[in-house]
Order: C-alpha cells, then structure tokens, then sequence
C-alpha cells in the first residue's frame, strides 16, 4: 500500500489498516457492502504544514471517516441488520520529519498506478485509494467512503451538509438523498464528470494528488474513483465532522456526521425502516 506508507513515513509508529466484517446468518445481499473511511488521527500536513491558528490546531478531527465506519458497523450489529457488511480503515498520522514525503516524490499504489505527490496536506486520498483498491477483491454491491478530505467541501456546503458524489445508480443517491434528509445530515450532491480527470493528468506518472485551485472537492474525488471498479459514493465531511460551537442536536467538537446517514440506508436497504424509529 503505496499511498499509506508513503504518509506514514513522517511517522514514529508504524500506519494500520483494519479490516471489519459484520456477516449475520440469512444476509440478504451475498455482494457486500463497503464502508470505507478515513484515519488520519493527526494531520499536520506534512511538509505541506498546515497554518496555525484554526487549522492544525483542531487536526485531532482527521479520523472522522473512520469514526463513521466504526460506529456505523457497530450499529448494524447491535440492530442485527440482516446485511452483509464490510469496514475498511487505513489509519495513520501526517507528520513533519527528516523523511517524510515532500511534493515532487512519485509513489506507487496498491493498485500499480503512480502517483505525482504536489501537496502532501492531500493526503487522505492517498491512504483511501489503497483502501479502494483492496475493496475490489470483495465485488462489493456498493462502497461508500467517508472522508474529512477536503477544505473545498467545507468551504463549500459550511457545516450545513455533506458533499457527496459517485457513480452509483441514481436510484441508490436517491435513496442516500432521502436519508440524510430523514436524519437532517443533508447531502450536496456534486456534478462527477469525467473533464474533472483532466484537472488531474501528470506528466510524470499517472496521475497528480491535486487538480489545483478549481473544484477540489470533485476533482479529490475523482482521484479516488481511478482506483474502483465497483458502485461508488464519496461522501465529504470536512464541514460538519468538528464544529467549534454547539450545532443542535450534534453538541460541540466531534459531531460523529455520517453516522445516522450511513445508519439509515443500511435499515432502508435491510427492509427494517418501519421496524425501527430514529429518535433526534
């Protein structure tokens, strides 16, 4: 997993990569579903360093991705979904040190695709992209991925919803939609055109880590679908995973965003909507 060791080498302890399975007896779906999400639990930006005030200060909130899939796994469980389900958690922290990766090194992914590192405050698409890349062996039905992945989408949507966007069936992003209405985690769904890959052509090697200064948010997520085969959905939760002041029901700090998202379209999914009442 070229990606996250490449962002762990600024690292005194070794990077992780968790794999949960959730199998009950009599799962209705034999392709499983995939979480997938993002553990970076400090991200300084490496030698990309991030400003300080109201920046690096509040990069304890980096692992929110992987937060969803955890407690989201641990909810289906506990509600004994009939569903199939499958974590997946690359986790590591971004750090400065004499040999961390600087912009202009080339790496190698999991998948054997290259890739231009141009800023390595993006990392979190590079541990994700090994996490993508070792879902295929699964052929998964659907793989949704959560990520504080980028200051675009916050900047974007503010803490007022999640950035989203993929290429899964439209039935299945209207599902999604509809969910994070029931559970007031709204998504901005966002265009995922193919010209964004563009934004991404290196000279170099086969891709760069960023698209430049227009439409980071797509083009971070078009980064990420160059290494899936499968229905995918990337969700951003850069605004709303941390707030600094109380917003309603999700309190100060960590908000867990994505949760209830996730939560709901596994029961809808499960066929259990009218057997269980979500409660604010």
């Amino acid at each position: 997993m070229g990606g996250l060791l490449a962002v762990n080498l600024g690292s005194l302890q070794p990077p992780t990569f968790t794999v949960m399975e959730y199998k009950p007896k009599g799962a209705i779906n034999k392709q499983p579903i995939v979480l997938v999400g993002k553990g970076v639990v400090f991200d300084t930006g490496g030698m990309s360093l991030k400003p300080t005030p109201n920046s690096i200060d509040y990069m304890k909130c980096d692992m929110g991705g992987s937060a969803v899939v955890g407690a989201t796994l641990y909810a289906a469980a506990k509600e004994k979904l009939p569903l199939y389900i499958i974590g997946l958690v690359p986790a590591t922290d971004n750090r400065v040190d004499g040999d961390a990766y600087v912009p202009g090194d080339v790496i190698t992914m999991m998948s054997g695709k290259t890739v231009e590192v141009l800023n390595t405050d993006a990392e979190g698409r590079l541990i994700l992209a090994d996490a993508l890349h070792y879902a295929k062996r699964f052929k998964p039905e659907l793989v949704m991925e959560f990520a504080t992945l980028t200051g675009s989408a916050a900047a974007t949507l503010g803490h007022y919803g999640i950035v989203a966007m993929g290429n899964a069936d439209a039935s299945v992003v209207a599902k999604l939609t509809k969910s994070g209405e029931n559970v007031y985690e709204r998504l901005g769904i966002m265009p995922f055109w193919d010209e964004y890959k563009e934004l991404l052509k290196s000279d170099i090697a086969d891709l760069k880590n960023i698209g430049g200064p227009n439409a980071g948010a797509i083009t971070a997520g078009k980064f990420l679908e160059y290494f899936t085969d499968y229905p995918f959905m990337h969700f951003d939760i850069a605004g709303p995973a941390f707030t600094k002041s109380n917003d309603s029901y999700r309190g100060k700090n960590g908000t867990g965003v994505g949760v209830r998202l996730a939560f709901d379209y596994l029961l809808d999914r499960a066929g259990m909507k009218k057997e269980l009442k979500i409660k604010n």
